[in-house]
């Protein structure tokens, strides 16, 4: 992700499925960003796309069930695990200047015996 003082801008890969796409994220007044979600071949981001124009500081912290970005992917039919949604809020909080554009990381790499516990 790379910020700037024009807001910031993210590439995600979200694993297995292949649909990368670029998040960019910049205020538009004091306490609202607005997002823009491209080049990505998924209809459901899309569709999830073209929902979300911008994000207030009070929805940006609103609970999962009642936040704009994660309602939105429900209604395009998101997977409940697609990482963009959680994505698309880290990239708004950068825009905001309230956390630092640092990279995310899932990664299975565990050995087996890690997963099974010990006997």
């Amino acid at each position: 992700m790379s910020e700037s003082t024009d807001g910031a801008c993210m590439t995600v890969d979200p694993g297995v499925c292949g649909f990368t796409c670029v998040i960019r994220a910049h205020q538009v007044e004091e306490r609202s960003v607005a997002i823009e979600i491209t080049e990505s071949e998924c209809q459901q981001i899309k569709n999830m796309a073209g929902c979300l124009e911008t994000i207030s500081l009070q929805e940006l912290f609103m609970p999962l069930t009642r936040n704009p970005v994660y309602r939105a992917a429900q209604e395009s039919g998101c997977h409940a695990s697609c990482v963009i949604p959680s994505a698309v809020l880290k990239s708004a909080e950068v825009a905001m200047d309230m956390a630092l554009a640092r990279p995310v990381r899932f990664s299975f790499d565990c050995d087996k015996e890690d997963v099974q516990g010990e006997p």
